[in-house]
């Protein structure tokens, strides 16, 4: 196998175990702010609340600016060398820390609007509340957007630890600072079993703040040892930054047709009463776990390798390296979404069924979780398929794509929810349908314009997948009828056992069956590791 595939599994295993760890974390605060609220109007407020900055987060800070910063940055390096790209991340960082100030102040001014769009079935009052908790959360946008300015710079640099642990410290803020401002603001007389109000919920909100701002920081003295110094600099007129703004045009046009997506999915949640939009949230927080541990990494390693192969001409390594990544993603997510299929309510129980967090509260998310599942592995593709057209120069692909999925998303939600009358389930099942629909036309743009992408070795490792899966999806099954009859009743140690014992006997057969069947991403992994460890 090529050096740079050895190369992008290693630093792979790397962002995988840091991402994992935030991921956990990231779980733990879900975790607490469920039990602290439970699936209820105020929580759906603040869900609601927050999804205005963070879509912004994904649409700009995540999105577009990190996949052009990285492209650009990468390209830099490699054909005017390190000063030339550490002036170019100067004028960058200095045009982020204007446009998202301005953008902040905007968000603060119009949050009624923005809160009308994401959420108009919200009755009065609970939109007041919606709107102020935006207000106070829309400075999240400016810290996170240039924590994602340095999480690029290092990245281009080979740096993946760090970056990837910082969202770990964003985790951290929020939980640890959340709580904390939550009984300083709303003070409890039994603080073992406190019953939050609004005021705790003005306290998770300024933990969310506290949380980007060390997202931030914990960077810094990397990006310095990298030789990163900051600069105020506005001479804009830099070619480097004419070409990440040119590749941010097609970028957030891409981006923001998910967050129209993720708006009209909104707007069809809140018509359905108090709960959809708490049980959408916590399940597609589960399902991005293994989406963030492998699809994320992944994507995140790729993307500077396939930068500098399209910047040098050397086609061969770019399409190599991209057709490894999908695979990777493949061997990885399948599983995952097996698994969550066949164990989301077992899943949902052991983790979130605390406080006021309802059996019938789980049982609905479990529900959505399902549903969402479905587009996992079709989701994580995408993640490390978008960015590479950028690397390629064809911007503008990813763009149509994602304009053709808000038509197709819209029918989707209509014909599932109300038609068919799925609730919030078909919510779910139509997310998961737009990102299975976009991965395979992104593939088939790409195949195109790369000449061959490894197709046959692509369709024979799906080939072992499934034969694995389905032995994987044999032992959950098993294990549903016989461990998790009625989980309603089950004491919590019971669940948290039987549901350990279950993935880990599932795990060894999937890819213990994998492996004899020869599938070569696996091998290489065992063997990178069997390296490390010897």
């Amino acid at each position: 196998m090529a050096q740079p595939e050895r190369v992008s599994t290693r630093a792979t295993s790397i962002v995988g175990i840091a991402i994992l760890c935030s991921r956990v974390l990231g779980l733990i605060r879900e975790v607490v702010i469920a039990s602290l609220f439970g699936a209820s109007r105020n929580m759906d407020a603040f869900l609601t609340a927050f999804r205005a900055p963070n879509m912004l987060r994904d649409l700009f800070a995540e999105g577009a600016l990190s996949t052009a910063f990285v492209t650009t940055f990468s390209r830099r390096i490699a054909t005017e060398g390190d000063q030339s790209a550490w002036r170019l991340a100067s004028k960058v960082a200095t045009l982020t820390l204007v446009f998202m100030s301005a953008l902040t102040l905007l968000g603060i001014l119009f949050a009624p609007l923005v809160i009308g769009i994401l959420a108009p079935g919200f009755p009065a009052e609970k939109a007041a509340l919606t709107i102020l908790l935006t207000r106070i959360m829309f400075p999240f946008i400016l810290l996170v957007s240039l924590a994602a300015l340095v999480m690029g710079m290092l990245n281009a640099k080979n740096i993946f630890g760090m970056p990837a642990m910082a969202s770990s410290f964003f985790n951290l803020g929020s939980i640890i600072g959340g709580v904390a401002f939550c009984y300083w603001l709303d003070p409890q007389a039994d603080w073992r079993h406190p019953h939050f109000g609004e005021r705790g919920l003005i306290g998770l909100a300024l933990g969310t703040l506290l949380g980007g701002l060390l997202q931030l920081l914990v960077q810094l003295p990397s990006a310095s040892r990298v030789g990163f110094r900051f600069r105020f600099d506005f001479d804009w007129r830099d070619p480097g930054v004419r070409t990440i703004l040119a590749l941010m045009g097609p970028a957030t046009i891409a981006a923001s047709a998910v967050q129209v997506n993720v708006a009209v999915n909104s707007g069809f949640a809140s018509s359905l009463g108090n709960g959809p939009i708490t049980w959408l949230n916590i399940a597609f927080r589960l399902m991005q776990l293994p989406l963030g541990i492998f699809g994320v990494a992944i994507a995140t390693v790729t993307l500077p390798l396939v930068s500098r192969s399209a910047a040098l001409g050397n086609t061969r390594e770019f399409r190599g390296a991209l057709a490894h990544a999908m695979r990777l993603v493949m061997l990885l997510t399948i599983p995952s979404a097996i698994g969550l299929i066949i164990l989301a309510q077992p899943i949902i129980s052991v983790i979130y069924q605390h406080g006021r967090f309802t059996a019938a509260a789980t049982t609905q998310t479990a529900a959505a979780l399902q549903f969402y599942a479905i587009g996992l592995a079709g989701y994580a593709g995408i993640k490390v398929l978008a960015p590479a057209f950028y690397a390629l120069d064809k911007r503008h692909l990813p763009m149509i794509v994602s304009l053709i999925s808000i038509g197709v998303n819209f029918a989707l939600n209509w014909l599932f929810t109300f038609h068919l009358g799925l609730g919030h389930r078909g919510l779910a099942l139509s997310t998961s349908a737009v990102a299975i629909t976009n991965f395979l036309l992104l593939y088939a743009m790409m195949r195109r314009h790369t000449g061959r992408l490894e197709t046959g070795a692509m369709l024979k490792t799906l080939g072992k997948l499934a034969l694995a899966g389905a032995v994987l999806g044999s032992v959950c099954f098993v294990a549903q009828r016989f461990f998790f009859p009625d989980i309603t009743r089950m004491q919590e140690w019971k669940r948290i056992v039987d549901l350990t014992v279950t993935i880990a006997l599932a795990g060894a057969a999937f890819f213990g069956t994998a492996y004899l069947l020869g599938i070569a991403e696996l091998r290489d992994t065992i063997e990178l590791v069997r390296k490390r460890l010897l």
